[in-house]
């Protein structure tokens, strides 16, 4: 999955909440979930999985750091153009407090959708302090690590090892499998975005 470009940093300020290391924000994507969405690709991973579609993500150093209400913010401002978000990385459940957070003002703020990528499963993100509120929160949840020797599976897994867990009844199963594989975004200053699944021998 490609990824723009982080902008520049930006320091949390009091009352602002957890502070989100993320690599790259994505306004508008139609290949990461039902509909149009804004992505969030968190930084930093520690699961390394050979063949991973993000290596750019696993570092842990801070990238573009934000307060969790900035990023809210920024959901909320581009929340009538989308009908959901879709979190990725990186890991997002490696920053669970941050990921709460967020979790929490989106869904105070707006009536839109929530899809979680992790290399977890589902049962291990229940084991986490965090996890139950953290699904509490998401409608639909991808989950498991990626295995390069499988095949992509259907409906956003990057190998069919990976399973799709329908946490509400927001969406049917053909619905998230209905999602384009992939997408190539031209920017206005002529940068390329390729964000979705896709044979690495594609690209």
């Amino acid at each position: 999955m490609g990824i723009p470009e982080a902008g520049p940093d930006a320091r949390a300020r009091p009352g602002a909440g957890p502070l989100l290391n993320l690599h790259a924000i994505l306004p508008r994507s139609r290949a990461n979930g039902p509909g149009a969405r804004v992505v969030i690709w968190f930084q930093g991973c520690t699961l390394g999985c050979p063949g991973c579609f993000n290596p750019d993500t696993h570092a842990a150093e801070p990238r573009l750091l934000l307060p969790a209400a900035a990023v809210v913010a920024r959901v909320v401002a581009a929340s009538c153009n989308v009908e959901g978000i879709s979190l990725s990385g990186g890991e997002p459940l490696q920053q669970p407090e941050g990921l709460l957070a967020l979790l929490e003002g989106v869904r105070e703020r707006t009536e839109l959708s929530v899809l979680l990528f992790s290399g977890y499963t589902l049962a291990e993100i229940r084991a986490m302090p965090t996890g139950p509120r953290i699904l509490a929160l998401a409608d639909v949840l991808i989950a498991g690590r990626y295995v390069r020797t499988r095949p992509p599976g259907a409906g956003l897994r990057g190998s069919a090892n990976q399973s799709i867990h329908l946490l509400t009844g927001r969406y049917t199963l053909a619905e998230v499998e209905e999602t384009p594989p992939a997408e190539v975004i031209l920017h206005p200053d002529g940068s390329i975005t390729f964000s979705g699944i896709a044979d690495p021998g594609c690209l």
